[in-house]
Parts: structure tokens; C-alpha cells; sequence
């Protein structure tokens, strides 16, 4: 009998049995053994003792424990194990009991399973001390007064994502050196929402690896899961000089991994806390401005569609019609528009004043793409709007403009040119682990002043140059050395 090998195959026949509605109120998505052996393979075995209490929160059917188990099996077989899982779907705890009497049986394991709500549960035996837990939480919005919310505000801190709740209580109920390793959505590295449970994280644990996979859609594959996911390994106890940055492009391989210093992760004067992904992701020394310090604001396109069906029009000899831009009018640095065979309406009826209040002002704005993903060639795709008439902006884009008015048309271009350079891009990637390019993520981004920004627009060609010639100028101007291989 191989724990390993059946519970992969019951994985994979549980996954397929699943209710699509109810596998995503419950964000289930059950972890890879292949993974799951690489998240094991991240703790630190050689100075456990005596009994090592390991948590497994949300279990599935036990992928996690079993991966674990056998590691601990393998290295240190002189130590006892006792495994608590916790799942709440009942058609899947009869999966989780097998898998864990398969690892009783081969490793002489005792185990507890909890039926029940983890974040609701009062189980004494939840709260620790655990000297191990392995992790793969589910995902799902928690609402501000939902009862969840409120009990893992009250253990640990105030979270918005379920996911982040199951990670919080689960680090809470460590104890002293103990270590946790989860499998997440990026998200929570950057962003207002997840700031709180930055800084309650970073001033509890140490962590000690951040993995990522270069594959987006690969890990959870049958899922169809489209977040970046991420793997975090820490440590409670204070942090440590330095971080492991571990890479694959999926978790069916081994992984590159690299040791940098932990102030290259997260930046000390960065009140945020933001957990960037790489390291040496600086910007010119000239670029140490942001947005609000150049007199700029972002905001998101007034128009949302589903919503205003009664003003989109296909006929632009409409009287009252104005252009109507979406993300997909962005091409090569310019809005293409009105777009030869497009999928959406390109005309605005503006007569009534439900309507003309969802115009901007006749003038140049810099439009950019909110939804984007790290496949893309870049994150951050922006263009120049220059029409002759006032315009309406879908609300899956986001536009810079200066207190609800037009921007100069110099300083325009030397946005959309700095968003577009790779420097731009690489800084946003380190940072940015979701699919949107939100106006929160535009407004912490750096930027060169206004006159080397208008200098940057008089200087490079007309348009927007290809990419090794953007960056070619953009390196001469702020003395930086262009990547030839951008």
C-alpha cells in the first residue's frame, strides 16, 4: 500500500465528483501530490523531536498530510507524528479518513479529524501549539460583520479573504519556532485590502521561502484556477537576514531557488509592506516620484456597460453620440477607435443627463488596461487618447488626468511611454501577482518628474517605438544600461 499513490487517485476521483456550484462556494481545489510534496519538501525536519503535532486546515482529501507524512516518515522516522485535519465538505471527509488510516497503517501516525467550519470552530485542539502546518486554503470573500471575519479578527487580525483567514489563525496556533507552509493567491502581497495582515504577518513570522511558478494556470489545472498562486514557508519567530526565492514553471519540477536579503523582499521604508517576488527590481534614481506628487490622479472609466445598455450604439451618426472606449480600443499606444469589426458597441448616446455625466472633458488622457495577466508581453498597457470630442471610458480601464481635467499632451506621452518601458514592467511584476492593474497599483508606482517626463516624450520617436527602442531611450535619459534581451 503507497498512501502517496492512492491518495492522488482519490484526488483526482473526488475532483471529479465535485458539484461545480458547490466546489466554488466552498473554493475547493485540492492540491496536486506533486505539489504537495514540493510544499512539504520546504520545512525544516532535522530539529524536530518527541511528538510533532502537524495541522492540516482544510484538507480535502489529505494530499497535504500524506505528503508531509511521508517526508517526515522518510527522514525522520524516529519521531512520533500526530496529524489534525480539518475538513468541512462531508462528501469528502469519508476520502480524507482513508487517506489518513492508509498513513496510520504504513507510518504508525495518530490523527484527529475535525468536521467543521476551521474559522468557526472552538475546538481547544485547533488552537495549538502545532509544530508543523501544511496548507492549502480555500478562497472566497468574507464579508465585513460575517462571523468568520470577526472570530479571526479576534484570534489574529482583521482579514477580507478566507484564504487569508485560514493562513492567520493557522500561524496564531504555532508555537514558538514552529513553521507553516501554504499554497495562495498572490494577491496578498500587495494592495490596501491585504496591508493589515502584511504587517500582522511580517512582525510575527519569519519568512523563509517564497515560491513561484511561472505557469499560471498548470498547478491547479483541473480547477481551471486562474490567480497566481504562490507558495509561503515561515517561521514564528523574528525575521532572519534572508529570504530563499524558490521558481518552477509548474510543481511537476524542480524548483531554481536563490538566497537574497530580506530587505530586497520588503522594503523597510515601505509602510505598505508590499512583498515583492524579486529582487533588484529598482527603478532609476530619476524615477522617485509618484502620481499624487506629480499633481496627477487615476480613476476608473465611468461606464459601466451591462449597466448603460441604453446608451451604447453601433450608429456613430447618432445625434449626441460620443466615442466609447473599452480596453480592447488600446493598441500599440494609441486608442484605436472607432475598431474595425468590434465585438462592443463604439458609440455613447450622450443626450440625457444620466449620460452626459459619464463623459470626460474633450482633451488627452492616458488610458490603461485593468485586466492583464503575467503571460502578457507587459503588465501595464497604456495609451494616449487625443480626441476631438468628449469621450466616455469603460470601467475596465483606468485613466490619468490632472483634478478631472485633460492632461498637457507632452506630459500625456511621457506617461504612456514610461508605463510602457520594460523598467516599468518589471517593477509592477515583482509586486503584482493578480490579473487587474487596479488604481491603487498605478498610484504607488514611481515616476520621473514632470519636465524629464515631457522631456521623455520630446525625445522618443513619434508613437510608440518597439519595445528595444522605448527602452534604448529611456536607458540613455535616466543612465541606465538597456536590456538587450527586452
Amino acid at each position: 500500500m503507497d498512501p502517496i499513490a492512492s491518495t492522488e487517485t482519490r484526488r483526482r476521483a473526488a475532483l471529479g465528483k465535485l458539484d461545480p456550484s458547490t466546489q466554488a462556494v466552498l473554493g475547493q481545489f485540492f492540491t496536486p501530490m506533486k505539489a504537495a510534496s514540493l510544499m512539504a519538501s520546504m520545512l525544516r525536519v532535522d530539529g524536530l523531536s518527541g511528538t510533532v503535532r502537524v495541522l492540516d486546515p482544510g484538507a480535502g482529501v489529505g494530499s497535504l498530510s500524506a505528503a508531509l507524512v511521508d517526508r517526515l516518515h522518510t527522514e525522520r522516522p524516529d519521531i512520533a507524528v500526530h496529524v489534525v485535519a480539518v475538513e468541512t465538505d462531508p462528501l469528502i471527509t469519508p476520502h480524507l479518513r482513508a487517506t489518513l488510516e492508509e498513513c496510520q497503517a504504513a507510518y504508525g501516525i495518530s490523527y484527529d479529524l475535525i468536521e467543521g467550519d476551521y474559522l468557526l470552530d472552538e475546538g481547544a485542539e485547533l488552537d495549538g501549539p502545532f509544530d508543523l502546518v501544511i496548507a492549502n486554503p480555500p478562497y472566497g470573500k468574507l464579508a465585513s460583520d460575517s462571523p468568520a471575519r470577526l472570530a479571526t479578527a479576534g484570534r489574529a487580525v482583521d482579514t477580507p479573504n478566507v484564504y487569508v483567514a485560514f493562513w492567520a489563525r493557522a500561524v496564531a496556533s504555532l508555537k514558538k519556532d514552529g513553521q507553516g507552509v501554504f499554497i495562495v493567491p498572490r494577491s496578498w502581497a500587495s494592495g490596501p485590502y491585504y496591508r493589515p495582515f502584511r504587517r500582522w504577518l511580517l512582525s510575527t513570522t519569519s519568512l523563509d521561502v517564497l515560491h513561484e511558478f511561472e505557469s499560471r494556470t498548470r498547478v491547479f489545472a483541473e480547477g481551471k484556477v486562474k490567480q497566481e498562486n504562490v507558495i509561503i514557508s515561515c517561521t514564528l519567530r523574528p525575521q532572519s537576514s534572508n529570504v530563499i526565492l524558490s521558481k518552477s514553471v509548474a510543481h511537476d519540477e524542480k524548483p531554481a531557488a536563490r538566497t537574497v536579503p530580506f530587505s530586497t523582499i520588503v522594503q523597510a521604508e515601505d509602510a505598505d509592506k508590499i512583498v515583492h517576488f524579486v529582487d533588484g527590481t529598482s527603478v532609476p534614481s530619476a524615477a522617485r516620484f509618484t502620481l499624487a506628487d506629480l499633481g496627477i490622479s487615476v480613476s476608473t472609466g465611468k461606464v459601466v456597460d451591462f449597466r448603460n445598455r441604453q446608451y451604447l450604439t453601433d450608429n456613430l451618426d447618432t445625434p449626441g453620440v460620443a466615442p466609447m472606449v473599452y480596453q480592447s480600443n488600446i493598441r500599440s499606444g494609441r486608442i484605436d477607435w472607432p475598431q474595425a469589426k468590434a465585438r462592443k458597441p463604439q458609440g455613447f448616446i450622450a443626450v440625457e443627463d444620466a449620460a452626459i455625466r459619464q463623459l470626460l472633458p474633450q482633451g488627452t488622457y492616458v488610458v490603461v488596461k485593468r485586466q492583464t495577466a503575467k503571460e502578457d508581453r507587459r503588465r501595464v498597457i497604456a495609451a494616449l487618447w487625443d480626441g476631438p470630442n468628449k469621450v466616455a471610458f469603460d470601467n475596465k480601464t483606468n485613466y490619468l488626468h490632472e483634478s478631472n481635467s485633460p492632461l498637457d499632451r507632452d506630459l500625456a506621452r511621457g506617461l504612456m511611454l514610461w508605463l510602457n518601458s520594460t523598467i516599468l514592467d518589471r517593477y509592477f511584476r515583482a509586486f503584482s501577482g493578480h490579473t487587474q492593474v487596479n488604481a491603487g497599483d498605478l498610484r504607488r508606482l514611481p515616476f520621473p518628474s514632470r519636465e524629464d517626463l515631457i522631456l521623455l516624450a520630446k525625445t522618443a520617436p513619434d508613437g510608440l517605438p518597439d519595445q528595444k527602442e522605448l527602452d534604448a531611450v529611456v536607458a540613455k535619459l535616466f543612465s541606465e544600461v538597456p536590456d538587450s534581451t527586452a
